[in-house]
């Protein structure tokens, strides 16, 4: 159904962003509950959450800082565990990038991997619709996530340890990770990437301070670019 107004717009986003909110409360909650324990007080909690908005990120900088890792080692970590953002936002310049400044640095701020994988799809799907049209399908999507992810970390960190322990949270990280990669493995230079960022996280586990994602991470995208390259030359070949 064609989007018509970027009111519609908005609230396709929106309905498109709600089952998301399934996996980020209880994957915020643990973080609330995880930094509490760690000795963050519910400010300190709270500023972590509403800067960084990053899952991942926060849950690697909070465990190097458990582990008392150098300071150097905790922000390049985060960075790296965030490099997808850049790729995100490198994918999506071309359907936002005409916008004025302050609402590109908003879209930037709430740029998350629902939104992302949300507002690609949409923007491939719909290559007709208009710049305000982007936009609002695009805050539409970011509103409730983003919404419960602040509601759920205060939540956490308010309950602290008075949940009950080994109160089953974790599972929602790799759910969230998986329903939004899962769709996208279309291609076989996808499916190359994933495969060798897989085998590579499982060999170098052992690497300290969890760098070994960073060096799965970087041997899957060289992989995935590598096999695209091959794709695209036997496919000039025939």
């Amino acid at each position: 159904m064609p989007i018509s107004t970027p009111k519609s717009a908005y609230w396709k986003g929106l309905i498109a962003g709600a089952p998301f909110t399934a996996v980020a409360a209880p994957f915020a909650a643990l973080f609330g509950v995880l930094g509490t324990e760690a000795g963050l007080n519910l400010f300190e909690v709270m500023m972590f959450s509403f800067s960084v908005i990053a899952g991942a990120a926060q849950f690697t900088a909070l465990q190097l800082m458990q582990e008392n890792a150098p300071t150097v080692i905790v922000l390049l970590s985060a960075l790296a565990v965030n490099l997808r953002v850049a790729m995100y936002s490198a994918a999506i310049t071309p359907y936002l990038g005409d916008g004025p400044l302050w609402k590109r640095a908003i879209a930037s701020y709430m740029l998350v991997d629902q939104s992302y994988a949300l507002s690609q799809e949409q923007f491939e799907k719909a290559p007709d619709m208009t710049g305000a049209e982007r936009y609002a399908y695009y805050f539409g999507s970011c509103t409730l996530p983003i919404i419960t992810w602040f509601g759920s970390s205060f939540a956490g960190a308010a309950l602290g340890t008075a949940l009950p322990q080994g109160f089953p949270l974790d599972f929602a990280l790799p759910i969230a990770f998986l329903s939004m990669v899962a769709p996208m493995m279309r291609s076989i230079p996808h499916l190359v990437a994933a495969a060798v960022a897989i085998v590579v996280a499982l060999l170098a586990v052992h690497i300290p301070f969890s760098l070994g994602l960073i060096v799965a991470g970087m041997a899957g995208m060289a992989a995935g670019a590598q096999s695209e390259v091959w794709i695209g030359k036997r496919a000039a070949h025939d």
